[in-house]
């Protein structure tokens, strides 16, 4: 990639110690430091996970915040993003595990409510599309609670509301959709997420992801004969029927505690989380632009391959025929799996730093002198 003068840096956050713009920043320092007139391009990118709105708001959206409902219920502030009609809403700003008070776990009774408020600020504020990214939950409530925001109404065998979260779903004695937000069958609703977990079962969302929550083998248990009672209630109301038993199977349904299913009750399109959200960050023009990429994020591991932004990002640039590095805090992938993946060579901060906690620590300055590396690489 010799005399290649005009650098695009495409990363998501390292999870804990930069965010994503952050990470550009780091990375177009440490480039200019060996290269100063280069032309470099940050575009932070996100899959749909926490970190999504800040991504939309780096390529020009405007954040609006709101006060909703956290997922214990407290009042807590949070923000979605819109542009000429287009929204982006994270569920994670309103129930997402960095919204429970510190040390607390609550995987039976937290609640999505808040995230129906966010998507109902969104309707309010004159989306006609809403990109709704589902990940880093702190909730396994099928989404029952974003419904109910949005006025759906569960009920017990004494007509009374069953209690918020997942574990109140097993009172569940009847689901009635109908007063749902009328303005929901105009928008297009896109489910934006990087799992195709269905509901429930060996591979659903409490199994899965339940244990990140707090959520014990029993609680586990408990969850899932929920979520399975909650699907098998709407299968018997008129306006769900048929196709409840059909969403909870789907690829998608149990992204974000289940968030997934409410998702499809609602009408919404599941795509991938980043092939989304490189649409609607304006990933193509700024790609064509563009003679190196620069991905990357905290962990480059099996999971990356699996619908996370770094190899969405080079999956595209591939297809463009442009070049791909990776900058990551630990590399846990071949170099033949990265190849395989669209990505040339990748730049872990254990290269540089072998202690991981100092890498944790000091990781802003320590990208800044891998990002030199690639500098002296592929580009000086």
């Amino acid at each position: 990639m010799d005399g290649a003068r005009r650098v695009l840096v495409a990363a998501d956050k390292f999870k804990g110690s930069l965010t994503a713009v952050e990470v550009a920043e780091r990375v177009t320092a440490g480039l200019r430091r060996v290269v100063p007139d280069l032309a470099v391009e940050a575009l932070p990118v996100a899959d749909g996970g926490d970190g999504t709105v800040a991504a939309a708001v780096a390529a020009g959206f405007e954040r609006r915040e709101v006060r909703v409902a956290g997922p214990l219920g407290d009042e807590v502030t949070a923000a979605y993003a819109l542009r000429e009609g287009t929204a982006v809403v994270e569920m994670a700003e309103a129930s997402g595990l960095q919204r429970l008070p510190e040390g607390v776990l609550a995987p039976l009774t937290s609640s999505t409510y808040g995230s129906g408020e966010l998507l109902r600020a969104a309707l309010d504020a004159g989306a006609r599309t809403i990109v709704f990214g589902v990940g880093g939950s702190a909730t396994t409530d099928g989404g029952a609670g974003m419904l109910s925001a949005l006025g759906a109404r569960f009920l017990d065998g004494a007509g009374e509301p069953v209690a918020p979260g997942g574990g109140g779903l097993a009172d569940l004695a009847s689901a009635d959709l109908s007063g749902l937000d009328p303005r929901l069958s105009d928008v297009e609703l896109v489910l934006a997420s990087d799992v195709d977990n269905p509901l429930t079962g060996p591979k659903g969302a409490p199994a899965v992801y339940g244990p990140q929550k707090g959520a014990s083998p029993q609680d586990v248990e408990t969850l899932d004969a929920a979520l399975g009672h909650f699907a098998k209630v709407l299968e018997g109301t008129e306006t769900v029927g048929a196709r409840a038993a059909e969403y909870a199977a789907s690829p998608g349904a149990g992204a974000a505690g289940g968030i997934g299913f409410g998702a499809m009750l609602l009408g919404a399109r599941f795509r991938p989380g980043i092939e989304v959200m490189l649409d609607v960050l304006g990933f193509a023009p700024a790609l064509e632009r563009a003679d190196l990429v620069i991905t990357g994020e905290g962990s480059l591991d099996e999971q990356t391959l699996h619908g996370k932004a770094p190899a969405g990002v080079a999956s595209a640039a591939r297809a463009a025929g442009k070049e791909v590095v990776a900058v990551c805090g630990r590399l846990a992938l071949a170099p033949e799996v990265l190849g395989r993946a669209g990505i040339r060579r990748a730049y872990p901060l254990t290269d540089v730093e072998p202690d991981v906690a100092k890498c944790i620590a000091d990781a802003g300055p320590i990208l800044e002198r891998v990002a030199e590396r690639i500098a002296r690489d592929f580009l000086a």
